[in-house]
């Protein structure tokens, strides 16, 4: 049961993180999602949304863990059929499911409940992204679409006005090719489940 817990605490660990890395910024960051603001921002940079439920989360994880821990040298030192650390096993697994079960819906409601995606930061980065002249490849060929993506690199334009001057595609035709939903929608040859 310890184990389980464990698993369900760092999984948690990892989902808070991951919102936690997504919400960084709010310049330097990613900034690709805006957490709700459950405090006042911090004390040295104003105005910052401190991630405080994803910290939480993650401090309820490591408790878990060291929960389950507990549990484990108590198994250690049972002798036949009587175990004298059953009651600190039995405290421990109940707090930790406790814990989770109180972080999890703290973390649901007051976090990620009121999160929203930073669209036009999440644009801008699909946008900038000289990976978009992979979906050139089958109209202009591997060495032209490499060439715009290095030329994109260099200079700090995007792919797309790149390709615009340099492909030999109509406008249409390059607007078509570097639409990230036609990329990244599952079944097509430019996303989906294809090889790298």
């Amino acid at each position: 049961a310890a184990g389980a817990l464990g698993t369900v605490a760092t999984s948690l660990m990892k989902i808070a993180n991951d919102v936690r890395l997504l919400a960084s910024g709010p310049q330097a960051g990613l900034g690709e999602l805006i957490l709700p603001a459950i405090q006042p921002g911090s004390s040295i940079m104003p105005g910052k949304v401190n991630p405080v439920i994803c910290e939480s989360v993650i401090q309820v994880g490591a408790q878990v863990l060291g929960n389950a821990q507990v549990v484990g040298i108590g198994g250690q030192w049972g002798q036949l059929d009587l175990n004298v650390m059953l009651p600190v096993m039995g405290r421990n697994l109940l707090e930790s499911i406790r814990l989770l079960a109180n972080v999890s819906e703290v973390f649901s409601s007051r976090c990620l409940a009121g999160a929203e995606a930073n669209v036009e930061r999440c644009a801008g980065y699909i946008e900038g992204s000289i990976s978009m002249a992979t979906a050139l490849n089958p109209l202009i060929g591997y060495e032209r679409a490499a060439t715009i993506a290095k030329a994109s690199y260099a200079t700090g334009r995007t792919v797309r006005e790149i390709a615009y001057e340099e492909s030999g595609l109509s406008r249409e035709q390059v607007d078509a090719a570097l639409d990230p939903r036609r990329q990244t929608e599952a079944g097509t040859g430019a996303g989906g489940a294809g090889g790298g």
